[in-house]
């Protein structure tokens, strides 16, 4: 990575920090999370998807609601989806590793409401698991209008979740399952 580029994300990284150590609220910090990341990804969407599946629900299904939305408007908050298996679930909900997507053709093949966000322009995604243990509580995600991500927006990204996941909690009863594989809520663990 270029130095001028680590020395603009070590400032961004520290100024956010500071301004999140005096938030009093999950909303005031998330809003200073969101102002952040639009001065690293730039025109975009920002997202936190709270994984709400418990034990209740089918096998090979994650439910997710939305905890917090860059734009309510379009995807207000509270808003349910369901995800079933498939590369981007594996990636996120099984392995807990970030998922980036690039391109048009990606987001078609990851996410059935690809429709609405083509209206946005959206055509890349990161996707950031917040994580307690090997359990994916929530997802952080952020829909650019680019194709293509660079290197140190992905890095940005991916602080700016790491920031946020002292504020998202973790949903009550909190379990999934997919054939061959059980995850546990945090408490069971």
């Amino acid at each position: 990575m270029d130095a001028a580029i680590a020395s603009k994300l070590t400032a961004l990284a520290a100024a956010l920090l500071d301004v999140l150590d005096e938030a009093r609220s999950a909303s005031a910090a998330l809003r200073q999370v969101d102002l952040y990341r639009g001065r690293i990804a730039g025109d975009s969407i920002f997202s936190i998807q709270q994984n709400v599946t418990t034990q209740s629900d089918p096998v090979d299904e994650i439910r997710l609601r939305r905890f917090y939305s860059s734009e309510a408007q379009h995807y207000p908050v509270d808003g349910v989806k369901r995800k079933t298996p498939g590369p981007w679930t594996e990636c996120l909900f099984l392995q807990g590793r970030v998922f980036v997507g690039e391109g048009e053709e990606a987001l078609a093949r990851h996410f059935d409401d690809f429709e609405q966000m083509r209206v946005h322009g959206l055509q890349s995604v990161i996707n950031v698991p917040l994580l307690q243990g090997d359990l994916c509580y929530a997802t952080f995600n952020v829909f650019g209008t680019r194709p293509r991500w660079l290197p140190e927006e992905v890095l940005g990204i991916r602080l700016l979740a790491l920031a946020a996941a002292r504020w998202v909690p973790a949903a009550p009863g909190l379990a999934y399952r997919f054939r061959g594989a059980r995850l546990s809520s945090p408490m069971e663990a």
